[in-house]
């Protein structure tokens, strides 16, 4: 087992270029927060800090992200455009808010007959006046 001694020492924060450019690179993979900031080379304190101080860096982190889904849509939409149905349906998708059709037919197809309902009428009633009425006889 390899230890790796990782030291402190208090750093003084400055957007310079090669923070600027490591930032942006790992916003470019779609990393936020506290990748972001570590795939960057700092602690997501500092970058936190950095970003609040210089608007420059918080500048650096969106063109990165936009320029990695530029990326990444170009080649979704290159792969759409050569004949791949599931890149172009997932373009559709999400990009143009395709549903897929949902359709739902019922058919209901009851005949009534208005004898039978009466009888059935009838037998309910009867049945009711049993509850309320009890049989006369036996008082």
């Amino acid at each position: 087992m390899e230890f790796i001694s990782l030291l402190y020492e208090p750093r003084k924060l400055q957007a310079t270029e090669k923070n600027l450019q490591a930032v942006y690179d790992a916003a470019k993979l779609g990393l936020k927060g506290d990748a972001l900031a570590l795939t960057a080379g700092m602690q997501p304190i500092e970058l936190r800090q950095l970003m609040e101080f210089d608007p420059a860096v918080s500048m650096a982190a969106q063109k990165g992200w936009a320029d990695g889904e530029a990326r990444m849509a170009k080649v979704l939409y290159s792969a759409a455009v050569e004949g791949d149905t599931k890149a172009a349906l997932d373009v559709l998708k999400h990009q143009f808010g395709w549903v897929a059709k949902q359709q739902v037919n019922i058919d209901i197809d009851q005949r009534i007959s208005i004898t039978d309902a009466l009888k059935d009428a009838e037998g309910r009633v009867e049945a009711l006046f049993h509850i309320i009425e009890p049989d006369r006889e036996a008082i």
